[in-house]
């Protein structure tokens, strides 16, 4: 019987969800924070700079991935937690093997600056495109009756 119903799927159901949040920005600082805390347990033969030994070096990476995961499941704090995003990402520069040999580091700054950017209230890009598109031909229209 259920095979003659449409499957929907989840698929438009994320889409919906994704839209309503800076999804890649968090996604991004998440993933910077967990890369970060990977590089802590690298051996002491490829680690570039140990920093500060201790709390400090796991502590970052960990606000890093709660502010990223924040972000995606509580938008409307973004700019909060994109703000102490930042300050973890920057710190681990000096405590977690150079912001977890650049990777984690890039990925943190990018994912906080896209957040931090996000407007929730703009409309889509197609839909801009759409009205100025019209607005172009009405008023082209409007010289062409004027001539």
């Amino acid at each position: 019987m259920s095979e003659n119903l449409p499957q929907q799927g989840k698929g438009p159901a994320f889409r919906r969800w994704r839209a309503r949040r800076p999804f890649w920005g968090g996604l991004l600082l998440a993933l910077g924070g967990g890369e970060i805390l990977l590089t802590e347990k690298v051996s002491l033969k490829v680690a570039m700079h140990i920093g500060m030994q201790g709390m400090t070096g796991y502590l970052l990476p960990v606000v890093m991935l709660l502010c990223g995961l924040l972000i995606l499941f509580s938008p409307g704090q973004r700019l909060f937690y994109s703000i102490v995003g930042i300050l973890c990402t920057l710190g681990s520069w000096v405590t977690s093997n150079l912001g977890g040999f650049f990777i984690g580091l890039l990925l943190g700054i990018v994912g906080s600056c896209m957040t931090f950017g996000w407007l929730p209230d703009q409309e889509p890009r197609s839909e801009r495109k759409r009205r100025r598109r019209e607005a172009k031909t009405a008023t082209k229209s409007e010289l062409q009756q004027q001539a």
